[in-house]
């Protein structure tokens, strides 16, 4: 085996704000491909606790009419900015994209923070949690610095200007926000039925089971869920430790045994132009 800490010594040396990209690049596509992944699929839960919100994606349709494509969408444009950079002509190109797909929905500028908040948190909240390390300051505020950038470009308004108050505010957000909402239920049961279907019918229950265990409760009461049992949050445990020694022991073949298809929308390639064209986005919402 290899240094298993090498990266992360060169990410270390690295000025968080000044090379964000770099930093987010070798954290999420590197270091923690997979759990980082778990934390994203958390980050889009934690938008459904939200009824102002919920309201919004409902009434799109999206999650209910075709939730993988939605998924798969969000994934593509996030990734290639994360591969090639803001600046790159694909990162332009899909921070644009994101503008158009989110011109249809009239959020609140709070809501928009929300968001964009849970993109730095959920990940490093999983990762610290379950992967075979934790986040280093320096991943946590290359994070920051590296979505804060997006939402500079997507017009989100009062960005904070330092990680802490970020985090307070994410914070700060989930306890006057979150509160159950039948729109909240439904698309939470969307979102996580698109998740249970990446498995193969056998485990599909089991996996749809431990899926809960992925939010804490007041999470959970916002989107109607019941509190997963102590069976299935062991075995969740047993699982997630298991990968998280295989990640530091044997990072190249388990990274070929959890590789999951980039894009399941897209078995044939995808032309990024295309990805969240305006025409899906029909949701209009007016907003006090």
């Amino acid at each position: 085996m290899g240094d298993r800490y090498s990266r992360v010594r060169h990410l270390n040396i690295l000025d968080p704000a000044k090379d964000c990209h770099e930093i987010h690049h070798g954290y999420a596509r590197q270091e923690f491909p997979w759990d980082y992944g778990r934390g994203l699929e958390v980050a889009l839960l934690k938008a459904c606790c939200v009824p102002e919100i919920s309201e919004a994606l409902a009434e799109s349709g999206h999650f209910t009419r075709a939730g993988q494509k939605r998924y798969d969408d969000t994934r593509i444009l996030l990734g290639e900015i994360v591969a090639h950079g803001f600046d790159s002509p694909r990162g332009r190109q899909s921070i644009s994209q994101i503008n158009r797909a989110h011109h249809g929905f009239d959020l609140a500028n709070e809501d928009m923070l929300f968001v964009l908040s849970t993109f730095v948190f959920e990940p490093i909240r999983w990762i610290d949690e379950w992967a075979w390390r934790a986040t280093t300051p320096a991943e946590r505020l290359g994070s920051f610095h590296f979505f804060a950038e997006i939402g500079r470009r997507m017009g989100v308004k009062d960005l904070p200007t330092d990680h802490d108050s970020f985090l307070r505010f994410n914070l700060d957000y989930e306890k006057r926000r979150f509160r159950y909402a039948a729109t909240n239920a439904n698309l939470g049961r969307a979102v996580l039925g698109v998740y249970s279907s990446w498995y193969r019918a056998p485990i599909r229950a089991l996996v749809s089971s431990t899926l809960l265990c992925r939010l804490d409760e007041p999470a959970r009461a916002a989107l109607g869920l019941p509190e997963p049992g102590r069976l299935t949050r062991a075995a969740r445990t047993l699982g997630l430790r298991t990968h998280a020694a295989a990640e530091l022991l044997l990072p190249r073949t388990t990274a070929r045994l959890f590789a999951r298809p980039a894009a399941r929308s897209y078995p044939h390639g995808y032309d990024l132009a295309d990805i969240g064209a305006r025409g899906e986005f029909t949701a209009r919402r007016q907003r006090s």
